[in-house]
């Protein structure tokens, strides 16, 4: 998905949200910054060569924690978004990559990053001062945005980490796409925030990201040239 095809979305995203665009695009330009600084980042051309054609993206969804114990994810590339990444650390995983927006529980990510993860780290106006804190920790890290894509920040479209995962892998060259852990029903998993013990009912705001990502990978499935699967366990 390129700018033109998602700024429609992102337009109406921060109207029904309550965003600022101004701080997506402050916070993109934090990014750009941070990773200019640590001279640590890595650019779409080399996260390409990571993602094979057939992928699995996992989502922090109640349904994971099954799907990993009945599955066999070895015959391709990992995909974690940001909290799916310690459900996978407990079965002794470790993803190919982590698209992220710094929401989950940094010290597994951290972990996932030393045991050879890429980072794929977001930007937007509600975590810039997780970027600020957390970024010079992580090494090999592609970063994206959700405006205007810059020189080293990218934009492929997608909004929940979950469905931006999805959108990187289709960009990058991956043909099969399996979601796991999607779920988009009226529990929230356990491992999609720090705060979080159990699976918890859903709540408003979340309800509304559901609501888009879930209409986001509708349109991928229609639009984009890799096949989508919903895993189910």
């Amino acid at each position: 998905m390129d700018w033109e095809h998602w700024k429609p979305f992102y337009l109406r995203i921060v109207r029904e949200m309550g965003y600022s665009v101004e701080k997506d695009r402050k916070s993109a330009e934090l990014l750009r910054a941070l990773l200019l600084e640590s001279d640590d980042y890595i650019l779409k051309e080399e996260l390409s060569a990571v993602i094979g054609k057939k992928v699995y993206v996992f989502g922090a969804g109640p349904s994971l924690e099954k799907a990993l114990k009945e599955f066999d994810f070895s015959d391709g590339t990992l995909i974690a978004a940001d909290g799916a990444t310690s459900a996978l650390l407990e079965k002794g995983i470790v993803p190919d990559v982590i698209v992220t927006d710094l929401d989950g529980r940094v010290p597994d990510l951290k972990i996932a990053n030393e045991g050879g993860a890429f980072m794929v780290v977001h930007a937007h106006g509600d975590n810039v001062d997780k970027l600020t804190a957390y970024v010079p920790l992580f090494s090999r890290i592609l970063g994206t945005c959700q405006t205007e894509p810059l020189d080293i920040v990218y934009n492929f479209g997608g909004f929940t980490d979950g469905d931006r995962a999805a959108f990187l892998a289709e960009a990058l060259g991956a043909r099969e796409i399996t979601l796991v852990g999607f779920d988009f029903g009226e529990t929230v998993g356990k491992w999609s925030k720090p705060s979080l013990r159990e699976h918890s009912p859903v709540w408003e705001s979340k309800r509304k990201k559901f609501a888009f990502a879930r209409e986001l990978l509708d349109w991928l499935e229609k639009n984009g040239r890799a096949r989508l699967v919903y895993a189910s366990p």
